[in-house]
């Protein structure tokens, strides 16, 4: 994609040291060129269209798209959300075949009865025009059941999987409970079909319900979902206090919360530790200090060959993008690139190049480009 941007950062980006998992530093270099392309309002998810432009969402419930002459156009019809704490409108993605059926899939927040609120996902056909465009024929395919009071933990990331199945994250909404109860498919990660039904191989598939949707359990707030190159489905997710985690999403499989965590709750009571209970499916990193993660990718392209096969996190409260390097099904954190910013999102885009999102909702909202140190 190439932009002329209105506003230009260049900087070369060099980190001679940094910090690992277990706290130690690692002795290491690795430049990057970080441009500014763009700023948004509270941005949430950006996802490439096949010309090479950029859709965005704001979570006050806009959704923009930056066009090839870095001018932004609007893309009409989104749906009314309910924006407020960590929700509104999130993310945005498009269905596997876009370029034959123009089919894009959102996840936003709406509003129930009685001060509830849930996250839902919703498919429409995007209908683009040289600057713009506009959403039609709006369906809403899943719900969070049952909406609760709160303005926190919806998750609400979703992703295409290599067979074709739609797969959400969902926040237990900060209720600890529903993430282990299966009248509910809070603090789950669901697999669906793409029209929203229930594929028939789904592990709890005949318990019916919301159950049947559920590919694994025990989850408190997954806000990263991405499949690596061999098709095992990652999530990162925030742990309560301490206890950020980085999991293989298994089939059936209980990640134990709120029965188990690496982190305590708030007040100071202890939640014992994953080891306590071999039971539950212990996390592949935790943090603490937490990175509170936002976003997750697997990074494939050619711009930074070293990298093929490593995972990028984007870090809220640690302002930072974090590189983590995998040896099968285990992981370790490499790399930790201070930004200066909350990361909100991270993507890949066709040309190799990694994208960023800042946070907008305590700072700019900032659009980065990074490259390689010869772009």
């Amino acid at each position: 994609m190439l932009v002329r941007t209105k506003t230009l950062v260049c900087l070369a980006f060099a980190l001679t040291a940094c910090t690992g998992s277990d706290g130690s530093l690692h002795a290491q270099q690795t430049e990057f060129n970080v441009t500014t392309v763009g700023q948004f309002e509270q941005p949430w998810a950006l996802e490439f269209l096949p010309d090479g432009r950029l859709l965005i969402s704001e979570a006050a419930g806009a959704l923009k798209v930056l066009n090839s002459d870095a001018s932004i156009g609007e893309i009409t019809g989104v749906p009314k959300v309910s924006h407020g704490g960590q929700g509104g409108f999130g993310d945005v993605v498009l269905h596997p075949d876009f370029r034959q059926n123009s089919l894009v899939y959102l996840s936003y927040v709406e509003r129930g009865r009685g001060g509830t609120s849930g996250a839902v996902v919703a498919r429409a056909n995007l209908r683009l025009t040289e600057t713009g465009g506009e959403l039609a024929d709006l369906e809403v395919i899943w719900r969070q059941v049952p909406k609760v009071s709160g303005r926190g933990h919806f998750g609400h990331r979703i992703v295409f999987g290599p067979n074709g199945h739609l797969w959400i994250s969902s926040g237990e909404r900060q209720q600890f409970d529903p993430a282990q109860d299966m009248a509910s498919n809070l603090g789950k990660i669901v697999r669906l079909n793409v029209d929203g039904s229930v594929p028939e191989d789904n592990p709890f598939a005949k318990q019916g319900g919301v159950a049947a949707e559920v590919w694994s359990l025990g989850h408190r707030n997954p806000l990263g979902l991405a499949f690596d190159a061999s098709g095992r489905l990652w999530t990162v997710e925030m742990g309560p206090k301490g206890g950020d985690e980085l999991n293989l999403v298994q089939r059936g499989a209980n990640y134990g919360y709120p029965i188990v965590s690496n982190g305590d709750h708030y007040d100071g009571r202890d939640i014992p530790d994953h080891d306590t209970r071999p039971e539950f499916a212990a996390p592949a990193i935790t943090w603490t200090p937490v990175i509170s993660p936002s976003s997750l990718i697997f990074y494939s392209g050619s711009e930074f060959p070293d990298w093929r096969g490593n995972a990028f996190i984007g870090g809220l409260s640690s302002q930072a993008l974090v590189r983590v390097e995998f040896d099968g099904e285990s992981a370790r954190e490499a790399q930790r690139f201070p930004m200066g910013r909350r990361i909100r999102a991270v993507e890949q885009a066709p040309d190799g190049s990694i994208w960023l999102l800042e946070d907008g909702r305590r700072g700019n909202g900032y659009l980065l480009r990074l490259t390689g140190p010869t772009n």
